[in-house]
């Protein structure tokens, strides 16, 4: 058996007659982690020893999915398989059994019984010894959409067991979230009761005192930074219940976390689950028909009156705030790019109403007020301003990577002459490939009529393999290559274009902000720092970033 790797870009070749082009599939449910024998690693054992003494088998890849469900194939290594199929590159696919290929009945017969027939791919089901190239294998004709419907069967039972086995333990009491709410820890004898934290069980009282003393989400968040005390996530890192640092934040309170604290009942001692349901294998927010409610299944941390009173309160503020007319605010352009020098947080857009005139907008750094006084020097520009002098920044640094630039007709005679020089490349590769798939050819009718041991054959063809894999590895690097001179050249005409727009008519736009500005930094006395996204890679000379004094 001979292996090797994908090439999706390499034009497919012509197959030998005598080679089967073999795709290896292996598929792993969450539930097949249970059963023995249904590992990756024994998958891939029973494939490997069905084609062990079948020389004329040449594995293309190995398409695994690994911890995905058997009853849909909207899968990646599935549909990567399908793609290769498609492109000429496979014309056998192997599996273990057959509901390794899927547990949907009527979505399996169909791959089986129509789409592998139609694209001339012969599929084999190892330990059920079905194949489809036998017409008298185990379970042809009724066998094989009766096998499929007792897969789909099975499935659809472990699905329903498994989500009827987590209401039943909500209705029971019984926590089932990963991690403890802040405030709580799990039981070390019970993973499904909490009891109270001692260390932040205190930092949760005071967070509803304060806003039952009608203190506001931007005070009480300020207050938890100025006090020092560490923000949920960066507390459970230290516990070793948070390891990703995806997870983990910046360290400081945000309203957000004090809102969900705020909201939640967990507190009262009380249990509400069944907020969100799995929908096509995504979590989604569920309808108030799913909810779980359970009494009294821990230590309160606040009591009802005080949790009741304070949600009362927020829907008051709430509908105050509705009630009150707004005037829709303006498109902001800079969305995403503007930040403060100093403490490197998002700038805020605020809106200053008029009666007369248009509204006046302004960039800030909400630092000091939202996370504590002092921590950072502050920044403040109109964006009037900001928009005139980003403006004038980009105009003179397009003109400038411009000016660097060779002009667009040598750039396009230059770019033929180095596409000329990689296809020739790419060209020669492909002449070599097609030459060692031949002595490949001729060596194993050398293995057939005897000339060639076993050990000859294999030794031999490995080294031809290796030689095409590293040619194919080659083309693909050359085909990367040309794109990357095409996509050049789009993009000089691009900027070219961008250019003559903003000398023309000097108006910014968020689209053009987007493609030409990475990041824009102000410092508290408003300097502006443009970090452009743009070269002037034509002539390999980057655009420095650009300072502006105010």
């Amino acid at each position: 058996m001979a292996r090797k790797s994908r090439k999706q870009r390499l034009a497919p070749m012509p197959a030998p007659s005598l080679y089967v082009h073999v795709a290896l599939y292996i598929r792993l449910s969450v539930e097949d982690n249970k059963k023995r024998g249904c590992s990756v690693e024994n998958q891939k054992l029973v494939l490997n020893d069905f084609l062990a003494d079948k020389p004329d088998f040449v594995v293309y890849d190995t398409y695994i999915d690994n911890g995905t469900t058997g009853t849909n194939f909207h899968r990646p290594g599935f549909q990567q398989m399908l793609s290769d199929i498609e492109a000429g590159y496979i014309n056998c696919v192997v599996v273990k059994d057959l509901s390794r290929l899927g547990r949907n009945s009527i979505d399996t017969g169909y791959y089986i019984e129509q789409y592998f027939h139609t694209h001339n791919v012969r599929f084999i089901a190892v330990t059920d010894q079905f194949d489809t190239a036998d017409p008298g294998s185990l379970h042809s004709g009724i066998m094989l959409p009766l096998k499929n419907m007792i897969n789909e069967a099975y499935a659809l039972d472990i699905g329903r067991k498994i989500k009827a086995q987590a209401r039943q333990a909500m209705k029971d009491g019984d926590y089932i979230g990963a991690r403890a709410p802040y405030g709580y820890r799990k039981d070390p004898d019970n993973c499904h009761k909490l009891l109270i934290d001692e260390d932040t069980a205190p930092v949760v009282r005071q967070i509803f005192e304060w806003a039952h003393e009608h203190v506001a989400l931007n005070r009480i968040v300020r207050n938890l930074n100025e006090m020092g005390i560490t923000a949920p996530s960066h507390y459970k890192k230290s516990t070793g219940e948070i390891t990703s640092p995806g997870l983990i934040g910046s360290g400081k309170w945000q309203t957000r976390t004090v809102m969900k604290i705020l909201e939640s009942e967990v507190y009262t001692g009380d249990l509400v689950q069944g907020r969100t349901k799995i929908v096509d294998h995504q979590q989604v927010r569920a309808g108030d028909d799913n909810l779980i409610i359970a009494k009294h299944t821990h230590e309160p941390i606040i009591s009802h009156a005080v949790f009741d009173a304070v949600q009362e309160y927020r829907k008051q503020i709430c509908e105050e705030s509705r009630a009150v007319p707004k005037r829709p605010y303006t498109p902001n352009i800079f969305k995403g790019k503007v930040f403060c020098a100093d403490c490197g947080r998002s700038l805020h857009r605020q809106r200053a109403e008029r009666k007369k005139g248009p509204d006046v907008y302004w960039f800030h750094c909400l630092t000091n007020s939202r996370v504590a006084k002092d921590s950072c020097k502050g920044v403040m520009m109109q964006e009037t301003e900001l928009i005139s002098t980003v403006t004038a920044i980009l105009e003179k640094e397009l003109a400038v990577a411009l000016g660097m630039s060779l002009p667009l007709f040598q750039l396009e005679a230059k770019q033929k002459q180095d596409k000329d020089r990689l296809k020739t490349r790419m060209s020669a590769r492909r002449q070599e490939i097609e030459k060692k798939r031949r002595l490949i050819h001729g060596l194993y009718e050398n293995f057939v009529q005897g000339i060639l041991t076993n050990e000859e054959y294999f030794e031999l063809k490995a080294d031809y393999e290796e030689s095409i894999n590293t040619l194919s590895g080659e083309i693909e690097a050359l085909e990367k290559d040309m794109d990357a001179l095409d996509s050049r050249l789009v993009r000089y005409r691009t900027m070219e274009k961008d250019a003559k727009s903003l000398a023309q008519d000097h108006t910014l736009t968020a689209e053009l902000i987007d493609r030409l500005i990475e990041r824009i930094e102000i410092d508290h006395e408003r300097n502006i720092h443009v970090t452009f996204r743009f070269k002037s890679e034509f002539q390999g000379k980057a655009v420095e970033p650009c300072t502006k004094n105010m």
